[in-house]
């Protein structure tokens, strides 16, 4: 499955707790290159883009995704 799925998946899944999710992805000039952000962030999972209110990351850019600090998504 691809960062996008995983989210819509967990999103929309009556099983699943969306706030858990904990999303790493790359950004340059930040410590180590990454920041998290976490699914009680995400207003919006677009085509190409996961949307908060005050950024848009490319799906391109995730490289791990945690629920309940488990790894369930690595590139």
């Amino acid at each position: 499955m691809n960062p996008r799925e995983i989210l819509n998946k967990y999103k929309w899944h009556q099983d699943f707790s969306f706030s858990n999710l904990e999303i790493f992805y790359i950004h340059r000039g930040a410590p180590e290159d990454t920041k998290i952000i976490y699914g009680k962030d995400i207003e919006k999972i677009g085509r190409s883009f996961i949307h908060t209110r005050k950024k848009m990351i490319p799906f391109h850019r995730v490289f791990k995704i945690k629920y309940n600090k488990k790894t369930i998504f690595l590139r």
